[in-house]
């Protein structure tokens, strides 16, 4: 099965490579970035959705609560969110689907707000279905967030002309839409100890991508280091438009990377960073990623479902609220969790 979706795979991509338009030129994608502005902005999941698909489902979908959590957004002087789609919210409701992601992408555009909007997952929960999702579960973080496709894919290969249908169909619905800053094809290929066995997606979402040829640029974040990772990190880096990546420690280490990547001469976004207990913080990531025009896009903004004011790998099983958040910046009912931290970024944003 493992090696029937990589010969796939392999000829999706080579198949683009004729028949596609080929990656951005480093020219096109700095001329592209020149226009935006500081990108600036959050991982956008609403207080009152667990996961993707409560987000996006007709049951669940909620203007109301996007709209006002949006309208802080833009108090803050934020023009960029980061939201998640699901394949299941796709298959189970095609047309209602692309309907709440175009009223979703109206709400944001009302409020200034360009959207990056990421299609594959290889993060939490493997298991995922349509319909009513799980409750969150006290004091842990993202305990009802689940993957896209995950181990689904491994187990059937078969799928992988369905995941082209939905990521074409998509794209081609919104390829012309300036409400859509970035596609964000995969979020961490190789999480969940798959390593390279996220590689054939990786490269069959690109090669659906570049066959759709979108009016904005493709990405996949590069977002850890090591063996494991050299063959992913390496084809990512070589075949995004834009560089995108995630940095959640010291505000040297982040710099290294930055100066790393500085070496493709092309715009760089980092798509996530700020958790305080790890050392990245507003405070300091921030002004640098400006100072250093990098895009800066934190994850988390009101406290929720998600409970991803607790840290990675330490419930708190009372589901008390910590002391010191990991992500997040606002309670649902919009007071934040440091007034300094909103003060800084306003000051950045020019909104203070």
């Amino acid at each position: 099965m493992k090696k029937s979706i990589f010969l796939a795979a392999t000829l999706l991509f080579m198949a683009s490579l004729l028949y596609a338009q080929p990656r951005w030129s480093a020219q096109q994608a700095n001329d592209w970035y020149k226009k935006q502005g500081w990108i600036r902005g959050c991982n956008f999941q609403p207080s009152t959705a667990i996961n993707q698909l409560e987000m996006f489902q007709a049951a669940t979908f909620d203007p109301q609560t996007i709209d006002r959590e949006l309208g802080w957004a833009e108090g803050l002087g934020m023009n960029a969110m980061r939201v998640y789609l699901h394949h299941v919210a796709w298959t189970s409701d095609q047309a209602g689907f692309k309907k709440r992601l175009d009223q979703y992408l109206q709400i944001a555009n009302k409020h200034g707000i360009k959207t990056i909007l990421v299609f594959f997952d290889d993060c939490w929960n493997d298991e995922y279905h349509a319909g009513k999702q799980p409750a969150p579960k006290p004091g842990i973080h993202n305990s009802g967030w689940v993957r896209d496709p995950g181990t689904m894919l491994l187990n059937h290969p078969d799928s992988l002309g369905m995941l082209e249908r939905y990521v074409k169909d998509v794209m081609t619905t919104f390829k012309n839409d300036q409400r859509i800053l970035l596609w964000d094809l995969y979020n961490e290929p190789g999480n969940s100890q798959y390593f390279s066995k996220s590689l054939p997606l990786v490269k069959a979402v690109f090669s659906w991508a570049k066959a759709v040829n979108p009016s904005q640029p493709l990405s996949v974040g590069v977002w850890s280091w090591g063996e494991k990772f050299d063959e992913l990190n390496k084809f990512q880096l070589e075949n995004s438009d834009v560089i995108t990546y995630h940095h959640y420690g010291y505000i040297d280490k982040h710099q290294e990377l930055i100066q790393e990547y500085r070496k493709y001469n092309r715009p760089l976004i980092c798509t996530e960073y700020m958790a305080r207990r790890n050392g990245s913080l507003f405070q300091t990531i921030m002004p640098m990623l400006k100072q250093e025009n990098v895009g800066a896009i934190n994850w988390g903004f009101v406290a929720g479902k998600t409970n991803t004011i607790f840290a990675w790998s330490s419930p708190v099983p009372d589901g008390k609220e910590p002391e010191l958040w990991f992500h997040d910046i606002y309670r649902k009912d919009g007071t934040p969790f440091s007034e300094n931290e909103v003060k800084t970024i306003k000051s950045l944003t020019g909104k203070k």
